[in-house]
């Protein structure tokens, strides 16, 4: 498992458009360092000079990956591909003993999720989810803060995330949100299953019910006020094992963008995480509010420091999604979304074209992580 920590890792980036653009970024910082070599990118259409850009060399392309790696003897693959095709191309990497570093969600079905993890323990790789919040320096410290009674015994966690998409976002992509199975397969494309992914999955975390068994029920109300198939305003409540509510209230409708955010609920306080950020608020009684910055160690990183030495531990290893798991499950099979009423939304003008807007639906994303409840049970009226 160990490599020679004097070389960089080969590595290959499977969908270098898109959010691609953002690992071809952190690539470029890598390769720098002398942590890797970007040795191929699997895209239907290679990139362009301007488009890979410079400090990345000269990468194999081509759009088979079975035969990229065996061209570049790659160490590493980054599967930055749709939903539905994630399981296949993790499934080939592990073929050719390359470890993964796999954008979320992970699979869009429960059974897909289970192949390939499956499939990638049996042949004896390693694989990283990317939920790039936990990375966040922030999830020890919150931790410690939690286990050491700093808010007394927790209540509960609530996760709000209020996001603004044009209606030109659910065009970008044959397999996006307009159709939940697009050619018979599953995508799930969802608010709570994709954009806003992260609020469930460290909230999850911080409740330490991140694997699949952790979970007892899930409660769903999916929504949409766009012209889609999936769900746009969604609320999801989680009840796990031990009884932990964790509860997420999310929309891509909202009245003005904010940052998404954590609660943890205590009988003596309140913590808030602000994941993408890194930025946490502990507020208890008889003390002045107290905020703090911390850094995050990046998923890529860890996988190779992980392959270098298997001390230091992989920060999101499959297993350690089986709780969202079941929440993309439930997604999966529960019935289509309610379509909002037209008295429920307004449109207004944007860069790209026109979005629509849900009135009030800011105030009922938070309400709903600060009473751990579903819109229904706040009383919006479009909600039941």
């Amino acid at each position: 498992m160990t490599t020679n920590s004097n070389s960089p890792l080969p590595v290959v980036l499977v969908g270098a458009r898109g959010h691609g653009r953002w690992h071809l970024r952190n690539l470029r910082r890598l390769t720098a360092s002398g942590a890797v070599t970007l040795a191929g990118i699997c895209e239907l259409q290679p990139l362009t000079a301007e488009e890979l850009g410079e400090g990345l060399g000269a990468p194999v392309q081509s759009a088979d990956l079975a035969e990229l790696l065996e061209r570049t003897g790659a160490r590493i693959v980054i599967i930055c591909t749709p939903i539905h095709t994630h399981a296949d191309l993790a499934l080939t990497a592990a073929g050719a003993g390359a470890h993964i570093l796999l954008e979320k969600p992970p699979a869009p079905s429960l059974a897909e999720f289970r192949r390939m993890a499956d499939g990638i323990a049996a042949a004896g790789v390693r694989c990283q989810i990317g939920f790039q919040s936990l990375g966040s320096h922030a999830l020890p410290y919150l931790r410690g803060l939690i286990d050491g009674g700093a808010i007394g015994h927790v209540n509960g966690y609530g996760a709000a995330g209020a996001w603004v998409r044009e209606e030109a976002y659910w065009q970008r992509a044959p397999w996006g949100g307009l159709r939940r199975t697009p050619d018979g397969r599953d995508v799930v494309d969802g608010v709570l299953t994709n954009p806003l992914a992260h609020a469930v999955a460290t909230a999850l975390h911080l409740a330490g019910a991140d694997r699949a068994q952790d979970v007892d029920t899930v409660e769903l109300e999916l929504y949409r006020v766009n012209d889609i198939a999936s769900d746009d305003t969604s609320a999801a409540r989680i009840t796990t094992q031990d009884g932990t509510r964790v509860v997420t209230a999310v929309t891509l409708a909202a009245e003005r963008p904010g940052e998404p955010y954590v609660e943890v609920h205590g009988e003596r306080g309140r913590i808030t995480f602000w994941y993408k950020q890194d930025r946490v608020l502990l507020e208890r009684e008889g003390h002045e509010p107290e905020y703090s910055d911390h850094s995050r160690t990046d998923l890529l990183e860890n996988l190779i420091a992980h392959l270098r030495d298997p001390a230091t531990a992989l920060l999101v290893p499959p297993e350690r999604t089986g709780a969202f798991m079941r929440l993309v499950e439930a997604v999966r099979t529960a019935p289509e979304p309610r379509v909002l009423p037209d008295a429920a939304w307004r449109t207004e003008p944007a860069v790209q074209g026109p979005r629509r807007v849900i009135d009030g639906v800011d105030a009922l994303t938070a309400a709903g992580a600060r009473r751990l409840a579903l819109y229904s049970e706040l009383g919006a009226p479009w909600a039941g």
